[in-house]
């Protein structure tokens, strides 16, 4: 199981501060997968920047598909511009190609959605992304968190690596940014509406 496959699973079987949106989930998701591949040495980054390295096959398809999305000429993707390009619709992919491989239920999540445990399929995929959730794994941790997915304690370390870090505070920056862009267009939405109501 890839991080962007647990991650995935957690925001439907643990409990988060507030529903997790389909674009949230979409950035975070992006973001678990430039980690996986930074772990499996497919790229490295080169400050903030993406620089692939051979294709490799992982056995994964949406990992696999992630590396052959990379872009390989100079001068080089940005991780920032990474997760807005890769993430677009990435949750609605991760929840397809799930549910067709029997590990999710009948029942698909609507966004935004929150944990419901009756509707978890109980397979070696949930229990696998429970155990490294439970294990308070920091990777896994610090993209739910920002999610709004919290447990009940923290992790006991922090992820060490420099790039991941790198990765994950672009993920962070970006459900704010995303965020912001949701409140600003609520805000023009209620003063549209108020437009109109004025006698």
């Amino acid at each position: 199981m890839t991080t962007s496959q647990d991650l995935f699973l957690v925001t439907l079987d643990v409990p988060g501060d507030h529903p997790v949106e389909q674009g949230d989930l979409s950035l975070a998701l992006a973001g678990a997968e430039l980690i996986d591949l930074l772990g499996t040495r497919a790229l490295t980054l080169d400050g903030e920047r993406i620089v692939p390295g051979a294709e490799l096959t992982t056995g994964d398809r949406m990992l696999d598909a992630a590396g052959a999305a990379l872009r390989r000429q100079e001068p080089y993707e940005s991780v920032e511009d990474w997760l807005w390009r890769r993430g677009e619709g990435l949750a609605t992919a991760y929840r397809d190609v799930l549910d067709t491989a029997g590990q999710l239920s009948g029942k698909r999540p609507r966004w935004p959605h929150r944990a419901d445990k009756a509707a978890a399929a109980d397979t070696p995929a949930r229990r696998h992304a429970a155990d490294r959730w439970w294990s308070r794994e920091p990777v896994l941790a610090s993209l739910a968190a920002t999610l709004g997915i919290q447990g009940e304690r923290p992790p006991e370390e922090e992820p060490g690596d420099e790039a991941v870090v790198t990765v994950l505070v672009a993920v962070g920056d970006a459900v704010t940014e995303l965020g912001a862009v949701r409140e600003r267009r609520r805000i023009e939405n209620v003063a549209f509406d108020n437009i109109w109501r004025a006698p």
